[in-house]
């Protein structure tokens, strides 16, 4: 995953999807923020990038939130 700024995308989705990957890290005490492109958010698309929001946190808890995302239960947030 790709390093920006001291941080590490640990998970790629849309928006709506990453918000929810964003908050259950956070319960977890790990802060992370959202990068996604503005266009996608205003009009509502999913193309070729567009639409899709990356959940970075620090690059030194990085391993620890992949841990959290592989718990069962997880994957049942894309459905």
């Amino acid at each position: 995953m790709s390093t920006e700024s001291g941080l590490t995308t640990v998970y790629v989705a849309k928006r709506t999807v990453a918000e929810i990957i964003k908050s259950r890290l956070e319960s977890e005490g790990i802060p992370a923020i959202l990068q996604y492109e503005s266009a996608g958010l205003i009009f509502g698309l999913t193309v070729d990038g567009l639409g899709e929001a990356r959940v970075m946190v620090p690059d030194y808890l990085a391993e620890e939130a992949r841990q959290i995302l592989q718990t069962p239960g997880t994957e049942e947030i894309e459905s």
